[in-house]
């Protein structure tokens, strides 16, 4: 099988000045700390991957997707290549609920300034860039 870089696409959701991160649990970056995302699938727009993602994984409603920054992220021991969108959104409507229980082991709203550790390398990448959610 060849080996060829996956698309990520990842949402931090805004509400009332905090972001929504989730405890990866049974994957690449097991017990980091990430926002909703997944895999862009073949013919969806970002903005549609972004909103499809988050609603299957925490059932949050998002609106006012930005446009994407990426990052290339590489997993050396997994032995896998990431091209990570991340996009911007705010809440909309809903409380996040796990709804991939062997996914994540929960999901909970932090200050940017007050972040949990350790952050899943694609979001540590973009933070490393300069990525801020407020600005």
């Amino acid at each position: 099988m060849e080996k060829v870089p996956r698309v990520g696409v990842g949402v931090v959701i805004i509400k009332d000045g905090k972001v929504l991160l989730g405890k990866r649990k049974n994957s690449h970056g097991t017990g980091s700390w990430c926002p909703p995302g997944g895999h862009l699938e073949f013919m969806e727009t970002i903005e549609a991957c972004a909103s499809r993602e988050t609603m299957e994984e925490t059932g949050v409603k998002i609106k006012n997707i930005k446009k994407p920054v990426f990052t290339e992220d590489f997993f050396i021991e997994e032995d896998k290549h990431y091209i990570t969108m991340l996009v911007t959104a705010e809440w909309d409507a809903v409380e996040p609920e796990v709804k991939e229980l062997e996914k994540c082991e929960r999901w909970a709203w932090f200050d940017w300034s007050d972040l949990p550790s350790p952050l899943f390398l694609p979001l540590q990448n973009h933070i490393d860039k300069g990525y801020h959610p407020f600005t």
